[in-house]
């Protein structure tokens, strides 16, 4: 049986990291507003509402959360650039999964603003020199990360989530 959280595996970064793997991580990040529409698209609110997994975020909260997710990395990408090593703040994805909007509101607004902000995220990753990605942000719990090692996570975290729910609908037989 597969593995319902991690239907891609767990994220494993990528120490050997070279400009063409640069580019198709640019790439995955690129390609996930439309891989997220795709997924969702034609499914009954029913179907939006089922958990991808026992215990798991219905489809809908895992729409929600991708642009809340990727608005804080766009903004510690951005700090990164300007500000020498910032801690960032954290946030409890799983409390913001909980709250109402979270839970209720249509899809379409935060696939749109996914859509917008990969835009404007990709014209920045686009504009990088390679010694960019090498600037770095504390995170609350004094672990330093590249926006190499960001790059990486986020484009696999599009990837992550997508896989959530188009494993959900094969296993379900929705087409």
């Amino acid at each position: 049986m597969a593995d319902l959280q991690y239907p891609i595996g767990k994220f494993v970064e990528d120490p050997d990291v070279t400009p063409d793997k640069r580019q198709r991580w640019i790439g995955e990040i690129a390609a996930a507003p439309g891989a997220l529409r795709a997924a969702v698209a034609g499914l009954a609110p029913e179907q939006i509402d089922t958990p991808y997994r026992p215990g798991g975020w219905t489809v809908r909260q895992v729409v929600h959360h991708m642009p809340d997710s990727h608005i804080h990395v766009y903004v510690r990408f951005r700090l990164a650039l300007t500000e020498s090593e910032p801690t960032i703040k954290g946030y409890d994805a799983a409390a913001w999964g909980e709250l109402s909007d979270a839970r209720t509101a249509p899809v379409e607004p935060s696939l749109a603003l996914l859509d917008a902000l990969h835009q404007r995220w990709v014209l920045l990753l686009t504009s990088l020199a390679p010694g960019d990605f090498a600037r770095t942000f504390r995170r609350p719990d004094s672990q330093v990360v590249t926006l190499d090692r960001a790059l990486q996570t986020y484009a696999f975290h599009g990837r992550h989530h997508v896989a959530h729910i188009t494993s959900l609908r094969e296993r379900m037989g929705w087409k």
